[in-house]
C-alpha cells in the first residue's frame, strides 16, 4: 500500500511539473495558432497604468494549467517593486502586489 501511494504522489508531482512551465528565453513558448493573445505592449500599458510613473524592469509570458498569464515586474517612482499577473488571452488583472 506504501508503494502505490508513493507512485501516486510521484505521478502526481510528475503532472503538476509537466502542466506549470515558464518560459526559457533561450526556447519561446509555443503559442497554438488557435490562441490569440494580446499584444505585449497592450499587456504592458495596462500594468504601468496600475502604477503611473512605473518602470519595467522584466516580463515574462508563462502557461500554467492551460491559461497563458503575463507577468509584469515594475519599480515605482518611490522605488517599491510591484508584480502585475495578467491574463493574456482577455488583458485582464489577475494580481497586482508589492513584491516582497
Amino acid at each position: 500500500m506504501k508503494r502505490l501511494t508513493a507512485l501516486f504522489a510521484a505521478g502526481i508531482i510528475a503532472l503538476t511539473a509537466t502542466q506549470a512551465q515558464a518560459v526559457d528565453p533561450d526556447k519561446p513558448l509555443k503559442v497554438p495558432a488557435t490562441v490569440t493573445i494580446v499584444a505585449f505592449d497592450q499587456l504592458e500599458a495596462t500594468a504601468l497604468a496600475l502604477h503611473p510613473g512605473s518602470t519595467l524592469l522584466d516580463t515574462d509570458l508563462d502557461e500554467a494549467y492551460g491559461k497563458y498569464v503575463y507577468e509584469v515586474e515594475l519599480e515605482d517612482a518611490h522605488g517599491i517593486e510591484w508584480d502585475v499577473e495578467l491574463d493574456a488571452l482577455t488583458g485582464r488583472v489577475l494580481k497586482n502586489h508589492q513584491d516582497t
